[in-house]
């Protein structure tokens, strides 16, 4: 729901962060009355994930017309997946559209943020001292790479690089290249490289189950009846199928033993069997744990991609990177001219390493010592009037965080709405309603499709599942409307 009060107060509002949630955040705020908005941006830019990632291959698994705001649809998605770099000039445009852009300082990461008499006082990298009422944690989930610290690698001869650090001033027509990593990113690598490149090795520790999905390309007639008429784009982004299919994956998320995951785990059973011809390969790119287990990997043509003469999978442990390439353990040395390294994110950071002391000086360090959490993915007791936009323990899957992040705002907006309206200067939840909502979420969580077996960035340092655990619908019910009983207010 959108909640949009007309505001009493000349709250001030610091927004962390200029990718997709912090945008949503100073949209809404500006398009609530509110007139002192900042965004600090720690990149030169706005975009956040589709700014940082520009790797070839790049897209979204999300259907793009699902993958957009709710008060921004877009007519001119070139496919049924949009590519990165049409993400990330669709952000651009909604950020220029909706007069953000004056909201924003960039090159400015937040260092710190204490709470102080009733208020947040924030520092940047910058130098600038600021303050605010209310702080909103829009810094992401997956923006701290995660470098793999594999032996030898700077005897390696040749450029070596993170995927979200793209070095474009390496040429990539007619060399070989290792990709280490079996994420999305690694797939997608792989299909978006092996015309290219004269050899493309996939180094990877474990194969992921890939669930097939068509992309076509919208014609120019799709379009501009887009265009001409909004409605068919809710038509594709509310489309029974894709709606039904959420529901389905997150409800067989919820339940590793539920009808809904056997249908999954059938899906991509029969895409590896009447995919993969050759029956070596075939049991080479077989996974050794269940469907989902791992965050699934939507693809095209993965498996078109890998079999291909010039591509090679190279299941298994890596023993040492050599000057020449990639040893693996089993003694074969995957000769190579560059490495990319698909290992993905420090997903545990969130906010971190920005200093967050909340009231009564705890520090947000000593808080997530055990996990990151926070009150329904969105708050956390000792730290008032601080809101996080996809947060630790939110919905996490193959469907589209710009949904859950609408959905967040919603409830964020109406715990604003209480300051605003001067029934209490600052809010944050109880510590008994976040010890409940903990004990209940990490039960629960250890009996999703996370917990049954496989190791994965969804898994916290005890090896929990970080994640909401219930069905996508619970979370809706939940965001509708805050119980004010679960939180202190003063």
């Amino acid at each position: 729901m959108t909640y949009s009060p007309r505001p009493q107060r000349d709250l001030r509002f610091i927004v962390i962060g200029a990718g997709m949630a912090g945008i949503l955040a100073a949209i809404r705020l500006k398009e609530a009355g509110y007139r002192q908005i900042v965004v600090y941006e720690k990149a030169d830019r706005i975009g956040g994930t589709w700014r940082e990632n520009t790797y070839p291959g790049l897209n979204c698994d999300v259907p793009a017309h699902a993958y957009t705001y709710s008060f921004a649809p877009h007519a001119e998605w070139s496919h049924y997946l949009a590519a990165g770099p049409e993400i990330q000039a669709y952000f651009e445009g909604v950020t220029k559209k909706h007069g953000i852009e004056p909201l924003i300082r960039f090159n400015q990461e937040v260092t710190a943020c204490v709470f102080e008499n009733d208020r947040w006082k924030v520092e940047t990298s910058g130098g600038i001292k600021d303050e605010a009422d209310v702080v909103i944690a829009a810094s992401g989930v997956l923006h701290h790479p995660n470098i793999a610290q594999i032996p030898g690698m700077d005897t390696f001869r040749g450029p070596s690089f993170h995927s979200a650090r793209w070095d474009h001033s390496v040429p990539l027509d007619g060399r070989r290249i290792a990709i280490i990593g079996s994420g999305s990113t690694g797939a997608q690598l792989v299909s978006g490289l092996v015309d290219r490149c004269e050899r493309v090795v996939h180094v990877q520790r474990s194969p992921q189950w890939i669930m097939p999905v068509e992309n076509p390309a919208f014609t120019e007639e799709q379009k501009a009846a887009f265009r001409r008429d909004p409605a068919l784009i809710d038509a594709v982004r509310y489309n029974e199928e894709y709606v039904t299919n959420v529901r389905l994956f997150t409800e067989a998320i919820a339940d590793m033993d539920s009808p809904q995951i056997k249908q999954i785990e059938a899906a991509v059973l029969d895409n590896l069997e009447r995919s993969v011809k050759d029956p070596v390969l075939r049991e080479k790119l077989r996974p050794d744990y269940r469907a989902a287990c791992k965050r699934l990997i939507f693809s095209p043509d993965y498996y078109d991609a890998i079999q291909r003469p010039n591509a090679v999978a190279a299941v298994g442990k890596i023993e040492r990177i050599e000057p020449t390439g990639v040893r693996m353990k089993d003694g074969t040395l995957h000769e190579v001219d560059i490495i990319v390294l698909a290992t993905g994110f420090q997903a545990d950071r969130f906010i971190r390493p920005t200093r967050v002391i909340g009231k009564n000086g705890v520090d947000l360090d000593h808080a997530w010592a055990l996990r990151p959490s926070a009150y329904l993915a969105v708050t956390i007791p000792d730290f008032p009037n601080f809101f996080m936009l996809n947060g630790p323990t939110g919905p996490v899957g193959n469907f589209s965080l710009i949904d859950i992040a609408e959905l967040q705002w919603g409830y964020i907006a109406q715990l604003i709405a209480e300051i605003d309206a001067g029934r209490c200067r600052i809010i944050s939840p109880t510590h008994a309603a976040m010890a409940d909502y903990e004990t209940r979420r990490i039960a629960a969580a250890k009996h999703t499709i996370f917990g049954s077996g496989c190791s994965s960035w969804y898994l916290d340092a005890e090896g929990v599942p970080a994640s909401w655990p219930w069905s996508y619908d619970a979370f809706i019910a939940a965001m509708a409307h805050p119980k004010l009983e679960a939180f202190d207010r003063v």
